[in-house]
């Protein structure tokens, strides 16, 4: 077992509505904060009843699995595989056995996240978007939240919710990641999003179509395009999170032709 590191973090990333990219936002973290920053990084399938992380990562065919961790099948080492990417990734079961459908004790994945914090930086779970015992497993587990929302009146008040629970149950939520936005007149604005909220926006993600194609490839779409808006959004989050300095190399780029020029 382990010793846990002073500096690592468990952040969990939640949302009670799905499809605004939760676990999209997981495995770009997790490949900006491993290959920018040069973090030691575990990713964790939390959505343990519709898990999506290993289908994002081309992760498919795992002898262990969170399953088998929780329900103490196997030790949480065996279930733990070293991506191409440069992170780790802890992935739930795709089909899982009949014994592995029951209840789980929300506490379990605290408990055992206990026994590797010290081989990481950071560890990041990708929790269910249900308000179910697996939210609350990763609420538990997680020493701050992340929420991720999109820039539309349902979203918002789903958001709303899912802050209103982490509240309740004293778990601090770090800032809300404001994902697929079109930079259209009709949808919600940062400054109308933290008013309603509470909560500071620390991201803004743009949707690009180039996401869709890297998720086709199994492949994070800040590894496939780098230079696009959305991984240079990616790479100001993880600096964020992690108290490291970024600035947009595009930018900087920029700068130098117009003095070449």
């Amino acid at each position: 077992m382990s010793g846990a590191r002073k500096d690592c973090r468990v952040i969990g990333v939640i949302s009670i509505k799905g499809g605004v990219g939760k676990t999209t936002v997981v495995s770009n973290l997790g490949a900006v904060l491993a290959g920018q920053f040069g973090k030691k990084v575990l990713l964790v399938d939390g959505n343990m009843t519709a898990p999506n992380l290993g289908l994002h990562l081309g992760v498919l065919d795992s002898d262990k699995t969170l399953h088998d961790v929780i329900y103490d099948h196997a030790p949480i080492n065996d279930a733990v595989l070293t991506s191409s990417y440069g992170f780790d990734v802890l992935p739930s079961a795709l089909a899982p056995r009949k014994s592995q459908q029951k209840r789980i004790n929300p506490y379990k994945l605290h408990n055992r996240l206990l026994r590797i914090r010290g081989d990481y930086d950071f560890i990041v779970i990708d929790s269910s978007p249900n308000l179910n015992d697996e939210m609350l497993s990763a609420m538990i587990a997680s020493d701050e939240l992340v929420v991720v929302t999109s820039p539309d009146y349902p979203t918002l008040s789903c958001t709303m919710h899912a802050i209103k629970v982490a509240k309740e149950r004293k778990t601090p939520i770090k800032g809300l990641v404001l994902n697929k936005v079109r930079n259209r007149s009709f949808e919600l604005s940062v400054k109308d999003i933290e008013a309603a909220t509470g909560v500071p926006v620390l991201s803004v993600i743009d949707d690009d179509v180039k996401v869709l194609e890297a998720l086709s490839k199994t492949t994070p779409a800040s590894l496939a395009a780098p230079k696009k808006d959305f991984s240079v959004a990616y790479c100001s989050l993880a600096a964020k999170l992690a108290g490291e300095e970024y600035r947009d190399p595009r930018f900087m780029s920029r700068v130098a032709s117009i003095f070449r020029r």
